[in-house]
């Protein structure tokens, strides 16, 4: 136990002392590990201790929150008073009765990255930057990184709960540049899990190196893409990073509760096509944005979001609870005690259909096959976004033909909802890191292919 079932009730009641109604503490210790190779050799290796506390409370809809990196009884009471006096002045003394509770963890680790040496890690690097690099003579430049994370979080509140997480996660970044003299171009992979170093039995160095240099060598030889409004159909995997951003923050209570989000009072109302349904599963065993619980201590949960086109649950957190008058679905998260928590997502997917992934290139008679997304952005309030394609193919007469580079997605969520009118299967999901008020947080987005039958393609 992080910390004494003893000093977090004297923390919670001298929180609870100015007439909150609701108090908590989270408490973290996390430890990570980068090693950066920049051709063959590390180029830098980087361990971070991140260790503290916030204290937050409730009064109504009022919410104070305070950390500190102080874990002595007297930091800890110093920081909860000041969040308490905040409030107000004055209360009667209040007694505190922690429970712990033991959620389970769902996540099995096998090899804890930080048990294993250094050349270890580094070897694994250098087997994926070498296969990238004999992929083509057009390389000219790999890099990768290694990333490991050993995140425990302990979280108590002034309803009785007392419970604990440890999070490890490992993640390999693989980058080639293929030049050929005049311009460069460059592919990139980044697989991430919920898991420790067994996770490159599943995801081999040598493949990912060559498919971080099969990128970058197509797009060398791209033309740019053409512009206008076409059916475009969007990979699996990495594709479903237009869901995430386009819809799925919309669909946070942080944006819901103050109306400030498209989706906002739509609950039962029909936001999509048919063909879509859209969840967020925290349950998923070893997933990279997968929990046992969330930053409040509430059990992580499938919730699923849009069903058959209707619209059937938004991601809550407590505080945004209160101002929906609804119930948490588990979905509270920050990136640190020096982050406030509030609602954000865990592993967001469109559900396979039941269109077959042929029938849906075939049945474009032109347009684009956008194979990888890149990043973007959006204004969840209105559901505007734009996103860059990573690799994308022209389609013509029902087959897939010569690459093309520089496309843009650009449009609305709510109308790219209502577009997507097939949808394949061989659902996918692929790790990030998303970033909102509370921090940077792990994220896995996925879907199968889809077909949006029109959105606006930015290109020359």
């Amino acid at each position: 136990m992080m910390l004494s079932k003893k000093l977090l009730e004297q923390v919670l009641a001298r929180a609870l002392s100015t007439g909150a109604d609701y108090a908590e503490i989270y408490t973290e210790n996390t430890t990570s590990k980068a090693i950066t190779m920049v051709g063959s050799k590390v180029d830098r290796i980087a361990d971070e201790l991140i260790s503290g506390a916030s204290v937050r409370v409730f009064k109504g809809l009022r919410s104070v929150c305070g950390s500190t990196a102080d874990l002595s009884e007297a930091g800890l009471l110093a920081c909860a008073g000041k969040v308490a006096d905040v409030l107000g002045q004055g209360s009667a003394p209040i007694r505190i009765n922690l429970n712990e509770r033991l959620f389970g963890d769902a996540h099995p680790i096998r090899i804890v990255p930080s048990s294993v040496g250094n050349d270890v890690k580094v070897e694994l690097l250098r087997r994926g930057c070498d296969s990238a690099k004999a992929y083509h003579s057009s390389i000219s430049q790999v890099s990768g990184t290694i990333l490991d994370v050993d995140h425990k979080i302990q979280i108590a509140t002034s309803e009785g709960l007392l419970a604990e997480d440890r999070q490890v996660r490992t993640r390999m970044s693989l980058e080639a540049i293929a030049s050929n003299g005049n311009e460069n171009q460059a592919g990139m992979v980044t697989p991430g899990v919920r898991q420790g170093l067994e996770m490159f039995e599943q995801f081999v160095p040598e493949e990912l190196g060559r498919q971080a240099a099969a990128q970058a060598v197509t797009m060398l030889s791209a033309g740019y893409c053409p512009a206008g409004t076409m059916p475009v159909a969007i990979g699996n995997g990495f594709g479903g990073v237009i869901f995430h951003e386009a819809c799925g923050h919309s669909l946070e209570a942080s944006g819901v509760a103050l109306g400030q989000s498209q989706f906002a009072g739509k609950l039962g109302q029909q936001i999509a096509s048919p063909k879509v349904t859209a969840i967020d599963d925290g349950t998923m065993t070893n997933a990279w944005g997968s929990i046992n619980i969330d930053d409040e201590g509430t059990p992580a949960r499938k919730n699923v979001l849009i069903e058959n086109g209707v619209l059937k649950s938004y991601m809550i957190d407590k505080f945004n609870g209160r101002r929906m008058g609804m119930e948490s679905t588990g979905n509270s998260r920050r990136q640190s005690y020096l982050y406030e928590p509030t609602s954000r997502m865990t592993n967001t997917y469109i559900a396979e259909g039941q269109d077959n992934n042929d029938d849906i290139i075939a049945s474009i008679e032109y347009g684009l096959y956008a194979k990888t997304m890149g990043g973007g952005q959006v204004n969840p309030l209105t559901g505007q976004f734009n996103f860059g394609v990573r690799e994308g193919y022209m389609v013509r007469n029902g087959k897939i033909c010569e690459p093309v580079r520089g496309a843009m997605l650009v449009g609305k969520g709510s109308e790219v909802l209502m577009n997507i009118d097939m949808v394949g299967t061989g659902l996918a999901l692929s790790a990030g890191m998303c970033g909102a008020s509370s921090g940077s947080i792990p994220t896995f987005v996925g879907q199968p292919m889809i077909r949006v039958c029109a959105i606006t393609v930015g290109g020359r």
